[in-house]
C-alpha cells in the first residue's frame, strides 16, 4: 500500500516508522525543519523495548507525488489549514484520508477541501514524544489506530486498512461507529486537558493535593454529559479508562497540549476545549470547568499573538 503520513512527530512518526519497517511504500511530509533532523539523523524509535532506526523517504509541499492508497494525518490542529492545502495533490480518486487529530471539528474541514468520499474517520491511542535528540520516545505500551466510515458502514477499504495496519504490529480492532470513537477520545484529552492545564501539574500532582481528585472527577461529569447530550454517550469501559488515568496517584503524565503550554507555545486549545464549550452551549449543558480551562487557554494564546511569552 502507497502510504502518505503526513507530520513525522511523536505520533505520525512513530506508526510511519512501523508502517515502513512492515514493509509498506511509506513516505513523509515533514515541514523543513523536521526534514533537515530527519535527514541528518534518521527516522528512530526507542522505549518500551522498541528500537527503530530508518531512513525515511521525505516529500515536502508542493511535489508530494500523489495519488496515494492512504494519507495518514497526524498534524497539530494548528496546522490544519496548511496542511490541507498540501495533501490535496495526494488524494486521487481512491484515496482514503485518516486523520489522527483530537476533536471532530477537523472532519468537516476535510470532508469539504477533499470530498466525503475521500475522509474516513480516525483515533490514535499512543503515548509518545519527542525527547532531546528528535527521536521518538515510547512511554507506554498502546500503539492503536481506529477508523471507520463517517457513516458507520462496513466497507472494503476500512478492512484493507486495518489489515495493514495489523500487519505492523499496530492494533486496529473493528469500529461500529468511528465518530462515536472520535467522541470519547475527545473526553478523555479534553478532561486531562483541562486538569492539568488549570492546576499546573502533572496527574499525579494534582491528585496529590486535597480536592485534587474531586476535580478530576467534575471535570468528567462535565465533559461526558456533553458527549451523552450529543448522542455519543460513554461506555463505562471507557468511563472507567479516564477516571483511572487522570485519578492515578503519582502519574507524571501531562498532555502534549500542556507541554506546548509550559513551553510558551502555541497550542491546540480552540479544537480541543474551545470548540468543546461552544458545543455544550448549543446543547444546553452546563460547564464552567471546562469553560474556565478554555478561557485560561485563550489568555495565552492573546499574549502570544501579542508577541508575549
Amino acid at each position: 500500500m502507497r502510504i502518505l503520513t503526513v507530520g513525522a512527530g511523536a505520533v505520525g512518526g512513530f506508526f510511519g516508522a512501523r508502517l515502513a519497517t512492515a514493509g509498506q511504500d511509506v513516505s513523509f511530509l515533514v515541514r523543513p525543519a523536521r526534514a533537515k533532523a530527519l535527514e541528518a539523523r534518521g527516522l528512530r524509535v526507542v522505549g518500551q523495548g522498541e528500537e527503530l532506526d530508518l531512513t525515511p523517504r521525505l516529500v515536502k509541499a508542493g511535489a508530494v507525488g500523489g495519488p496515494y492508497d492512504l494519507v495518514l494525518l497526524s498534524v497539530k490542529a494548528t496546522a490544519l489549514r496548511t496542511a490541507l492545502a498540501d495533501i490535496e495533490p495526494a488524494v486521487g480518486p481512491d484515496t482514503a484520508v485518516v486523520p489522527l487529530l483530537n476533536g471532530v471539528a477537523h472532519l468537516d474541514a476535510l470532508v469539504a477541501r477533499l470530498g466525503a468520499g475521500a475522509v474516513l474517520g480516525g483515533v490514535a491511542k499512543v503515548v509518545t514524544t519527542l525527547n532531546e535528540d528528535g527521536d521518538i520516545l515510547r512511554m507506554a505500551p498502546p500503539a492503536v489506530i481506529l477508523t471507520g466510515e463517517l457513516d458507520a458502514r462496513p466497507s472494503a477499504r476500512v478492512d484493507s486498512i486495518r489489515g495493514v495496519l495489523a500487519e505492523a504490529g499496530i492494533d486496529s480492532p473493528a469500529t461500529q461507529d468511528i465518530v462515536a470513537a472520535m467522541w470519547h477520545k475527545w473526553v478523555f484529552i479534553s478532561t486531562l486537558v483541562a486538569l492539568t492545564c488549570l492546576m499546573r501539574g502533572t496527574v499525579g500532582e494534582v491528585n496529590a493535593v486535597p480536592g485534587g481528585s474531586d476535580l478530576a472527577a467534575a471535570l468528567i461529569s462535565e465533559t461526558t454529559a456533553v458527549a451523552r447530550a450529543a448522542g455519543h454517550p460513554v461506555t463505562d469501559a471507557e468511563l472507567a479508562f479516564t477516571t483511572s488515568t487522570v485519578t492515578t496517584p503519582g502519574s507524571p503524565l501531562t498532555p502534549s497540549l500542556y507541554r506546548d503550554l509550559v513551553a510558551g507555545a502555541p497550542t491546540e486549545a480552540d479544537h480541543v476545549l474551545t470548540d468543546l464549550t461552544l458545543r455544550a452551549r448549543a446543547l444546553g449543558v452546563a460547564t464552567p470547568l471546562l469553560d474556565l480551562a478554555a478561557l485560561q487557554l485563550r489568555v495565552h494564546e492573546h499574549r502570544l499573538s501579542a508577541g508575549r511569552p
